[in-house]
């Protein structure tokens, strides 16, 4: 059975969904794919893992990078889940652009060169944003790319990590 929950961050209202003791996804409201492929069945709010995820977004959104990790269960293709577990990786406070991580997973896969677009594709569909950092992965030359919950939410996220977004590009 999956749980749902709200969360009112600054930057909007959260869903959070889980299976009552692994966060399973964490969407802003209206965010590109919102909950694809899963079935909401109930609404709780003393879920012991959304209390751990409420705790984390609450340093979070005051710009403290928390000293632990709520418990996040994936569910993905392989490849997927090994682009999420890369994306898990991303320091707090830093960017890296969607080839590092196309070559990162080309290696661990054995392979000789992975496609950036195949990495994009499995980034926005990350179904547990902010904690898996998918809004820390910019495109070549420093273009804010990517991020399903929305380019604003992205600057704002990384501002809050207190990344200097002056140089960055905003696709138009």
């Amino acid at each position: 059975m999956i749980y749902t929950d709200k969360y009112y961050s600054p930057l909007g209202e959260i869903t959070l969904a889980g299976t009552g003791t692994h966060l399973t996804g964490l969407w802003f409201a209206g965010q590109k794919y919102f909950a694809e492929n899963r079935t909401i069945e109930k609404y709780v709010r003393d879920s012991n893992a959304f209390v751990k995820v409420r705790s984390w977004l609450d340093l979070y959104f005051c710009g403290i990078c928390p000293d632990f990790m709520p418990d996040v269960e994936l569910d993905g293709t392989p490849f997927q889940l090994l682009v999420w577990n890369i994306l898990k990786r991303i320091p707090y406070g830093r960017v890296v652009i969607y080839k590092d991580i196309a070559c990162e997973a080309a290696n661990l896969m054995g392979i000789a060169s992975m496609s950036a677009q195949a990495v994009g594709n499995a980034v926005g569909r990350n179904p547990v944003s902010i904690i898996v950092p998918c809004h820390r992965v910019i495109g070549c030359g420093g273009t804010l790319t990517g991020y399903a919950g929305g380019i604003d939410k992205k600057v704002s996220l990384l501002q809050l990590e207190h990344i200097d977004v002056s140089s960055l590009k905003c696709p138009k």
